[in-house]
């Protein structure tokens, strides 16, 4: 009997590579139970896993497939507390990769969790809660149940927001407001949460609104009309008028954005959209709680703040002015200008002259802050005393100067000068230059004084008179032209006049402006202060003188033939035929020039 060894019972049907052989048969057998221990997947599906194990970079995930998945730790980093036997759920990317490796995903079943519950609450219309992880540019990146939504810049509140880093890392609430089913993106919106609160508000307002009623608001929006007041959900105009009961240039002298106010309803429409609200009308009007130190004869001080035509406003105190007219300002009877007497700002003090409450209405006067100087006019400027004024005014037949605050008069254009015509006293003087004049007049009931300006030097007149008497001639200068004739410059500062007809010069030309030439004295009026030149008269007159010396010439020729012709007749008793004929020539020659005088007499007449 053979001895029996250690591998007596070693079943040889195992091949070399130690694999049993099956029949075709019992491996479809073996292949069927061994699959029935796995679940069925399919990739991009949602499944349960359980935590069998954590590295430093991975967590080991059994979803009862055939391999463990492996899910980076990254995608944990919401789950501080992570442990082994955990439960959770991912997405089976890819049941076999390039290495036949189980790639599952926690961040894609995040995703995709997310979107579901994110398409659900946009029907629905449920309120979600997130939380703001970054900016981007025009809003905001929202998580919104594990999945960035975008936030607009216009969406976060109702007012506008320049600051969106105020936001980063704030939890809020949202509402789904437009999804993308084919990029699967998300946009949300907290504005809206705060439209439907606010429009519920309205609601309630809107219900109970009614004139006189106080409500509470916020200053939203400041413009140079007034202020808009957010009522909680209703808006409401603050009009500048109804600010305060003082004047106010504009809305931001006294309301801030953002400030809470008590307001009451003045007005609104029928559907209750357009609120007028003020805000003075809360406060009693200061006319009716007017101090008793404000009274007539009593003196105040105000800030102009309105100047008209006919005078200016002073606020005496918010919602309280008087009046200042024009003719209240100074005790001259000059006229005044308000608009450059007073500067918008500015304050006065005044008198209370008439104070009516019940019209609400205050004349205030400065002039009567002190005495009439009128009163005592004749003891400071007398007639005949010499002063030195301001010009406040030039009209063209005068001038205005001012002597001292409310004392003025005016000097005629015809007194600025004895010798020169002024066309128009600015050729004289201007506005704001001082001048020396006289008291010629005082008119104490119309508050007037005649002033003059020449009588501070005596007349020249009277001594001109001898030099520039009738048929003197002086070098002139013709200074201006017009169609009546041409204004001439003589000596002494004096000016003349020649009529057109007496510029003609012996050449047949006129004489022009800027020319120089001899002129006659035809007329000289001291009292009116007038003198008529001509420069025809001279070569006229010239001429004349000539004809006349001719003439005188003759004459002395003819006497001196005649006292001949007798001495001839006396010596000669009886004329020789030779003699009577040299007396027969000598009277036809005596006839002659006596037709010669004759027709020159008649010429001269």
């Amino acid at each position: 009997m053979p001895v029996q060894t250690a591998h007596d019972d070693f079943d040889w049907s195992i091949d070399k590579r130690n694999v049993a052989v099956y029949t075709k048969e019992e491996k479809e057998k073996y292949d069927m139970v061994y699959e029935g221990t796995f679940i069925a997947i399919t990739d991009g599906e949602l499944v349960k896993g359980l935590v069998v194990g954590l590295t430093k970079t991975d967590v080991v995930v059994n979803i009862g497939f055939k391999s463990d998945g492996l899910v980076s730790l990254n995608e944990f980093r919401d789950l501080q507390n992570l442990r082994t036997g955990d439960e959770v759920e991912v997405m089976v990317v890819e049941k076999e990769d390039r290495e036949g490796h189980l790639h599952l995903s926690r961040k894609q079943a995040r995703i995709t969790r997310a979107w579901e519950k994110i398409v659900e609450v946009h029907k629905t219309g449920e309120v979600v809660t997130g939380t703001v992880t970054s900016k981007t540019k025009g809003g905001l990146i929202v998580d919104v149940f594990g999945m960035e939504t975008f936030l607009p810049g216009s969406q976060i509140d109702v007012k506008p927001v320049t600051d969106y880093d105020q936001f980063v890392g704030k939890t809020m609430e949202f509402k789904v407001v437009k999804i993308n089913e084919a990029i699967k993106n998300a946009v949300v919106s907290h504005k809206a949460l705060i439209e439907s609160d606010i429009e519920a508000q309205r609601a309630e307002i809107i219900s109970k609104l009614e004139k006189g009623q106080v409500l509470e608001g916020t200053i939203k929006n400041i413009t140079d009309f007034g202020a808009f007041m957010d009522l909680g959900g209703l808006d409401g105009l603050l009009y500048i008028t109804d600010i305060s009961w003082g004047r106010i240039s504009h809305p931001s002298e006294v309301l801030k954005l953002d400030q809470k106010l008590q307001v009451v309803v003045l007005d609104f429409d029928d559907g209750k959209k357009r609120i007028s609200l003020g805000l003075k009308q809360l406060t009693p009007h200061p006319w009716d709680v007017l101090p008793e130190t404000i009274k007539e004869g009593e003196i105040v001080k105000g800030k102009v703040v309105n100047i008209e035509d006919y005078g200016a406003f002073l606020e005496i105190m918010p919602g309280v002015e008087g009046l200042v007219h024009v003719s209240e300002i100074t005790w001259a009877n000059t006229p005044i200008n308000a608009k450059e007497f007073f500067k918008l700002g500015d304050e006065h003090q005044a008198k209370v002259v008439t104070l009516d409450k019940d019209a609400r209405k205050m004349s205030l006067s400065i002039k009567q802050l002190s005495e009439d100087p009128w009163n005592t006019i004749e003891v400071k400027f007398p007639v005949g005393s010499k002063h030195n004024g301001l010009v406040k005014n030039i009209t063209p037949y005068g001038v205005f100067v001012e002597l001292a605050p409310g004392i003025g008069g005016m000097i005629h254009i015809s007194d600025l000068s004895w010798l020169k015509r002024f066309n128009h006293p600015s050729e004289y003087t201007k506005v704001g230059q001082h001048i020396d004049v006289m008291i010629l007049g005082i008119d104490k009931d119309n508050r007037k004084l005649q002033l003059g300006h020449k009588q501070l030097e005596e007349d020249p007149w009277n001594a001109l008179e001898e030099t520039f008497s009738v048929g003197s001639v002086h070098e002139g200068l013709v200074i201006r032209k017009d169609e009546k004739g041409a204004i001439v410059q003589l000596p002494y500062g004096l000016e003349g006049f020649a009529p057109n007809r007496h510029l003609n010069k012996e050449d047949g030309k006129q004489v022009q402006a800027d020319e120089t030439a001899p002129f006659m004295v035809i007329e000289f009026d001291r009292n009116e202060k007038r003198i008529v030149l001509s420069h025809t008269r001279i070569w006229e007159q010239s001429k004349h003188e000539e004809k006349e010396a001719a003439k005188k010439e003759a004459r002395v020729d003819a006497d001196k033939t005649r006292k001949a012709v007798k001495n001839i007749q006396q010596k000669v008793e009886k004329p020789t035929l030779g003699d009577l004929g040299a007396l027969a020539s000598i009277k036809e020659k005596l006839k002659q020039e006596e037709k010669d005088q004759h027709a020159g007499g008649e010429e001269k007449k």
